[in-house]
């Protein structure tokens, strides 16, 4: 009996959230997505799979993580919208309302020039099946949400009209089966590897904020465990740690802390999203895993350690705006309070 993994590709490069019809417009992976495509081999990627994939560009750079060198099959690439292709659905809608509203009624209906779905289902069994001769043991195939929409249809015999729910989420895989005829074991499957520290760091360099951010966040741990050893207070190490080195993964983009916490929170671990979303802005005195994050990251300053009062003097030169100021005496006075919380229970100066 062979297994096949079908895998769809990561978040690509647009916002979480984002509604864009995407075929076979070739749009990389964004943070998201990279940081998706390398759970995927966290959990994947030492099963000595032979890789396939779709020749575009997300799901070479999905593939990337599982090991060796994807071998690009082109009949698996993503169903051709046509003159939809690559646009936002409200564009969509504004531009073809009557088309659009028939979608409502008729969900495989497509634009003219676009590939119906039934056609996306005659090309790409044909090639599910050479790919596993092609193989000669289990084998991952890197595909997009169409793609595996009409297998999953083909396999269990589901016709297409009723296929939508079987469109996966992004970054997901269903466990196929194949000994003379296929089964599907499962589908839909986010993987779920533990977040260890080593794995933290893999995803800071997937999502790629920077090496100078990187440094901040490794720098930051340090200080994270540094002030988490010295406390008279259990804490989740391994998880603190981890949080820490992810804290400024959406650094450069817009609200990055509550971003950085969405993203991991679309990954599986609320519990670092909590923490990630906290390192601004901190809710409570207590000595626990968020605080201690909040105050590490207060004590540095790209990748060294610094008296409080510096770190503060230095970032209030950023702050140009009414609002801002404001922000930044909240987190300063909050930041004293804690610092000073910390070093009576330690009994000794732990942080200047």
């Amino acid at each position: 009996m062979r297994t096949v993994y079908l895998l769809r590709h990561g978040h690509p490069d647009f916002p979480l959230g984002a509604h864009v019809c995407l075929g076979r417009t070739d749009t990389p992976l964004g943070p998201l997505g990279r940081m998706q495509a390398c759970l995927l081999g966290a959990e994947l990627g030492d099963n000595g799979l032979t890789v396939f994939a779709s020749p575009l560009t997300r799901c070479r750079e999905t593939a990337a993580p599982l090991g060796g060198t994807a071998r690009l099959v082109p009949a698996l690439a993503e169903q051709d919208m046509g003159p939809w292709d690559g646009l936002d659905f409200d564009s969509i809608r504004q531009g073809w309302p009557e088309l659009y509203a028939q979608r409502a009624k008729e969900p495989l209906l497509v634009p003219p020039g676009a590939e119906p779905l039934v056609s996306v289902q005659a090309r790409v069994m044909p090639a599910l099946e050479e790919c596993l001769r092609q193989s000669g043991g289990d084998l991952a195939v890197v595909v997009h949400a169409s793609v595996i929409q009409a297998i999953l249809a083909s396999v269990q015999s589901v016709p297409l009209e009723d296929s939508r729910p079987l469109r996966p989420p992004y970054g997901s895989y269903a466990v196929l089966t194949h000994d003379g005829a296929w089964q599907v074991e499962r589908s839909a499957v986010l993987p779920s590897p533990a977040l260890t520290p080593e794995l933290a760091r893999s995803l800071l360099s997937a999502a790629a904020p920077g090496e100078k951010v990187e440094a901040h966040c490794r720098a930051v741990a340090v200080e994270a465990l540094r002030i988490a050893d010295a406390l008279p207070v259990e804490l989740d190490r391994a998880l603190l740690e981890s949080a820490a080195l992810l804290h400024d993964v959406a650094r450069g983009e817009k609200d990055h802390a509550r971003l950085g916490a969405a993203w991991l929170r679309e990954l599986g671990y609320p519990e670092a999203a909590a923490l990630v979303e906290l390192h601004h802005d901190l809710q409570s005195m207590e000595p626990d895993e968020a605080a201690v994050l909040f105050l590490a990251d207060k004590c540095v300053r790209e990748d060294r350690r610094i008296p409080l009062e510096a770190r503060f003097a230095e970032s209030s030169k950023r702050c140009t705006t009414p609002e801002a100021v404001k922000a930044h005496a909240r987190r300063r006075e909050a930041a004293i309070r804690l610092r000073d919380q910390v070093n009576a229970l330690c009994g000794r100066v732990l942080v200047e």
